[in-house]
């Protein structure tokens, strides 16, 4: 673990000077106007936004199901997601 003085040569920056620059921003003074909309939360996995879906199945199935899905590299969600999707196009339906 580096010393504050090791630190402090290392970014040029002195706590006092790392103090003044922060003083602004503590006091909710932040320069400069918004450059939009402040969106919370992650970006919209599929282009739009998502509900979910529940249904039960057996523990072993659940269990080979997530093997599966593992052995694709997706999640339990992505995998069924596939395969309605996959279906959906194959009815001509989606």
């Amino acid at each position: 673990m580096k010393t504050a003085a090791e630190l402090e040569e290392l970014f040029g920056y002195s706590e006092e000077d790392i103090e003044r620059m922060a003083a602004p921003w503590e006091a909710g003074k932040v320069p400069g106007e918004p450059a939009g909309p402040v969106l919370v939360g992650r970006p919209l996995l599929l282009g739009e936004e998502m509900r979910s879906i529940t249904y039960k199945d057996t523990a072993t199935i659940i269990e080979v199901m997530d093997r599966r899905a593992e052995s694709l590299g997706l999640s339990r969600s992505s995998y069924l997601r596939n395969l309605v999707r996959k279906d959906l196009a194959n009815a001509d339906v989606a």
